[in-house]
């Protein structure tokens, strides 16, 4: 009798696997919660250290740089090594990473913990939901196990910024990171007893030279882009943006060739796959990198502290939780591609309006507005995305799917805050209106609104184009009906 490819004991259900769900949500929680935690630190963290604005940009782009570039060897080095090995050392690496950041003395250590923490999510992250997959294989169980997850990493950059800003104003800016060790105690608790060891079967190789060219090719580019502050005819931008370029062609033409690719290129070239990543790019420009600059413009320009900044930030993420419902049922009625297409216009007229904010203006007036009305796009854009990335996706590359969407996020802020800070210090360098520091640093603000702008109108034409077909064509065997919004993971 030939043995169970699958051990018993991983679908077989225990009464540790809620348990195992706990850990599993607060790890997802760890993760997205990092990505906007220190938003609201960064004026604290800027004055302390002395940071340039290119340093203070550096400080969230070394995050999502780092965890989307290697989310997808990530998934691979889960899968092959073991779920549970590399959740564990994912946990303790980003304990530690966060620790370092915690005591950093100065820009480049704090860069560099900031680095680390976003290599060892891009371990902990895919691990998490391949466990929760396996801990939960099939029925009503797996569909509230999801349900959770997915909640938790929809509430996490809410949560990240209000308890930045509690962490901020009440002990130091520094405990936005150093809280990270008590989530890291619990979870590596919890995973050593509750989660248990699963991995892929058969002769996996790993595909070390692809990995090193995207990472390599997406980090030039994004540090091309940070160059632009300096000019965009300068000769080490052009080069780092075409070495950046090249190293990616590069990395198509390796995909091509081996055997068990990283990003099987079946999985963007489909249209309506391809027009949803690119949308998510631009999204994430959005969320990672302009809306860091309604952070500032809160503290820095109207004086808030962090608690009451972080909580103004808030309508946005609601306003997503509240109309979700409401486009999903759109959704079922008429399809994802009116609310592709539309949704992305509607947060562009939010960006609009908030472009026109003044150094001597109401939050209630001028940002407030702006960010409910985004948080309506954005919600129309999230609840068919996931649906859409992962369209005619076979089962097996169903993971791979899943982590080029999280990484066009991740690598679309990382770029939209370098292109924003470039536009930013441009702005205020050249500003002449005869005002305040303060109305400089708000015509800044100003211009890197406009350009998430026009980057969302970028992205509706995009989804215009890619994202065709009927909705039975586009929702196949019944998505439609069981649709659900599918938050980012910051």
């Amino acid at each position: 009798m030939s043995m169970p490819s699958r051990p018993v004991s991983i679908s077989s259900p225990s009464p540790k696997r809620w348990w195992a769900l706990v850990v599993l949500a607060l790890t997802q929680l760890v993760v997205v919660l990092d990505g906007t935690i220190v938003n609201i630190a960064l004026p604290q963290a800027q004055q302390e250290l002395g940071l340039s604005d290119v340093e203070r940009q550096w400080v969230v782009t070394a995050y999502a740089l780092a965890f989307g570039a290697l989310l997808l060897l990530g998934g691979r080095v889960a899968d092959y090594w073991g779920r549970k090995r590399t959740f564990l050392v994912g946990m303790l690496g980003f304990g530690v990473a966060s620790a370092f950041g915690g005591v950093a003395q100065n820009g480049t250590e704090l860069i560099i913990a900031r680095g680390l923490q976003g290599v060892f999510a891009a371990l902990l992250a895919p691990a998490a939901l391949a466990l929760l997959t396996v801990t939960f294989p099939s029925g009503r169980e797996r569909n509230t196990a999801f349900a959770v997850f997915g909640t938790v990493a929809g509430a996490g950059a809410a949560v990240g910024l209000v308890l930045g800003g509690v962490l901020t104003e009440f002990a130091d800016w520094r405990w936005c990171l150093l809280v990270n060790v008590f989530f890291v105690i619990v979870g590596l608790i919890g995973g050593i007893f509750l989660v248990k060891e699963s991995k892929a079967e058969g002769n996996n190789r790993y595909d070390l030279l692809g990995a090193l060219t995207v990472t390599l090719g997406l980090g030039s580019l994004v540090y091309g882009f940070s160059l632009a502050e300096h000019g965009w005819a300068q000769i080490e931008t052009i080069g780092f943006l075409a070495l950046g370029a090249g190293l990616l062609v590069l990395f198509v033409v390796i995909e091509r060739r081996v055997a068990q690719p990283l990003l099987p290129l079946r999985i963007v070239t489909n249209p309506v796959r391809g027009g949803a990543f690119l949308v998510q790019a631009i999204v994430g420009s959005v969320l990672i990198g302009s809306m860091l600059y309604v952070a500032f413009h809160l503290q820095i320009v109207l004086g808030m502290d962090p608690l009451p900044a972080g909580l103004a930030t808030l309508p946005m993420t609601l306003m997503i939780m509240v109309m979700a419902p409401v486009a999903t049922k759109l959704l079922s009625a008429i399809g994802p591609r009116p609310l592709m297409i539309v949704g992305p216009l509607i947060a562009a007229a939010g960006l609009a309006y908030l472009s026109l904010i003044t150094a001597d203006g109401s939050y209630f007036v001028q940002v407030m507005p702006a960010l409910i009305v985004v948080g309506i796009g954005m919600a129309m854009i999230f609840v068919p995305l996931q649906n859409l990335a992962l369209t005619g996706v076979a089962p097996h590359d169903a993971g791979a799917a899943s982590a080029t969407l999280n990484s066009a996020l991740q690598i679309g802020g990382s770029i939209g805050l370098s292109v924003f800070t470039a536009l930013y210090a441009s702005t205020v360098a050249g500003y002449d209106g005869g005002g305040s520091e303060l109305d400089a640093f708000t015509s800044g603000y100003a211009a890197a609104f406009v350009a998430a702008a026009i980057g969302m109108v970028l992205a509706s034409i995009i989804a215009a184009v890619f994202i065709r077909g009927s909705k039975s064509d586009l929702l196949p065997q019944g998505a439609d009906a069981e649709a659900s919004p599918a938050l980012p993971v910051h």
